[in-house]
């Protein structure tokens, strides 16, 4: 360990500075600022290197959490950056946009508030970023072997990159005419700005991997004759198809399933368009869903300055601290305040959606009641009900699979009884030599999932063509692990 007095020594958790809540809504500029050097080093020194680092089993990535906890204590930011390149490809997305687990597992947060690691791990990528040393990583031999992947996510960026680092030919397939999925399209930039995303991508190119953009597959290419021109393909498209809420008025103008309004927000942020196509501005607007999605139409709304944000969910309010049936080192669920949700707007709990009410084909109003609970549902309490004035309406309500697209009828692709593409436990699909990673086949789930499927499922594509593999295989896609790996 770095400072054997850590946590002894420096007491207090510090976090990443923010900026005043009125300047960062006249913008989309990323909220937080960097943190000054001899801060970050203390709350790296807090980390003690336990002697079981319970946060290894919170991050599926595996990372060498006490490792570059140390080397940022002592200043050694450089090698900080190797240990955590080791194990994640992309830690400047995960410091960014991870609920970070791994902070739930630290063995400090039994008695007092857990080591700062989401921070450390974006001030470290950061700090390399803006160093310019990142530089392509180039493989060391070339192999004749073509792999595609569909989907320019975590996932398919993940396995995309660690194949091409393994001498293959590799080609990404994006459907929207610029690399990233949603972590373009669907992230505000308030949370992550786009050049941060572009380095990234860049590195890629240099390294060779080759983007298609404004390709469907499915449509503009069919799966099958993907699969014949390549040797293996993996799908990464993500669990695209929102969660509806078929309740009366769901047909009104105003309503919209919350990517919806992302996408158009993101894409007038960057310059693609001119103009919103869905604008909050002095409107009343209700968001159905009180997770990461809500909190970002909260902020995007705030930003376009709406009259009114209400965030309504169906459950009851989280509790403030670990409740005793999650004790240490589960991942609780607390109540938690996002940077959008310290911007403004109502949070209402115990909402039940009854309908939504409209005039001349537009909304005017969500109906709701108390929830109560019967039988294990959560159901609308009679004589309860209520009207919320709403003139535009977010449905964050999940998502419940990947998109078929042809899957089914061109590569006779079957899917599990969740939604999902059914895989095998190496990834693939039951057709050889197609396999399946990120939230297309473990359903909607956490970046760092998206990026340790992406491994692992590199390391299945490149032992399925070459017989071998010194590729990392973080996690299995069953309980088992990749014992063959």
């Amino acid at each position: 360990m770095a400072n054997p007095r850590g946590f002894l020594e420096v007491r207090e958790r510090v976090t990443q500075p923010k900026r005043p809540v009125p300047i960062r809504l006249m913008d989309f500029r990323e909220v937080t600022e960097r943190q000054n050097d001899g801060t970050l080093k203390a709350q790296a020194g807090r980390c003690m290197d336990c002697g079981i680092a319970f946060c290894h089993s919170g991050c599926p990535l595996g990372n060498l959490i006490p490792e570059w906890n140390a080397l940022v204590h002592q200043g050694r930011m450089a090698e900080a950056s190797d240990r955590l390149h080791a194990t994640n490809n992309f830690p400047e997305f995960t410091g960014r946009l991870c609920p970070a687990p791994c902070e739930s597992s630290c063995v400090l947060g039994i008695n007092q508030p857990a080591v700062t690691i989401k921070q450390i791990e974006v001030e470290i990528a950061d700090t390399l970023l803006a160093s310019g040393d990142l530089e392509p990583v180039l493989a060391m031999r070339h192999t004749d072997k073509r792999i595609a992947v569909v989907g320019s996510g975590p996932a398919g960026l993940a396995a995309a990159q660690q194949l091409t680092r393994a001498g293959h030919t590799v080609a990404v397939y994006e459907r929207d005419e610029k690399v990233g999925g949603l972590l373009r399209y669907g992230i505000p930039d308030f949370k992550m700005e786009k050049d941060v995303l572009e380095r990234r991508l860049a590195q890629m190119e240099a390294e060779g991997t080759r983007f298609r953009t404004g390709v469907s597959v499915g449509t503009d290419i069919t799966w099958d004759a993907l699969h014949r021109r390549y040797d293996a393909v993996i799908l990464a498209t993500g669990a695209t198809v929102p969660r509806d809420m078929p309740i009366p008025g769901r047909e009104l103008d105003g309503v919209h399933f919350a990517m919806e309004y992302l996408v158009d927000s993101n894409e007038v942020v960057a310059g693609e368009r001119d103009a919103l196509r869905i604008d909050a501005a002095g409107k009343h607007v209700v968001i159905l869903g009180g997770g990461d999605t809500g909190a970002d139409c909260l902020g995007t709304a705030l930003r376009q300055g709406a009259a009114s944000v209400t965030t309504l969910a169906i459950g009851a309010q989280p509790p403030l601290e670990r409740p005793a049936n999650q004790p240490w080192p589960m991942v609780p669920r607390l109540f938690e305040v996002q940077s959008a949700h310290e911007e403004g707007g109502e949070r209402t709990y115990l909402a039940a959606t009854v309908n939504f009410t409209g005039e001349r084909g537009s909304v005017m109003g969500v109906t709701v009641a108390e929830t109560e609970f019967i039988d294990g549902q959560r159901l609308p309490k009679p004589g309860t009900e209520r009207v919320i004035p709403a003139d535009l309406v977010f449905l964050a309500l999940g998502f419940t699979g990947p998109e078929e697209a042809g899957l089914k009828e061109q590569a006779n692709t079957e899917f599990d009884d969740r939604g999902s593409v059914a895989r095998d436990g190496y990834y693939m699909t039951n057709t050889p030599g197609v396999f399946v990673a990120g939230d297309a086949g473990r359903g909607q789930s956490l970046i760092v999932w998206a990026i340790a499927e992406g491994r692992s499922c590199a390391a299945a594509v490149d032992k399925f063509l070459m017989g071998e593999t010194r590729l990392p295989a973080p996690v299995a896609p069953t309980d088992q692990a990749i014992s063959m790996l």
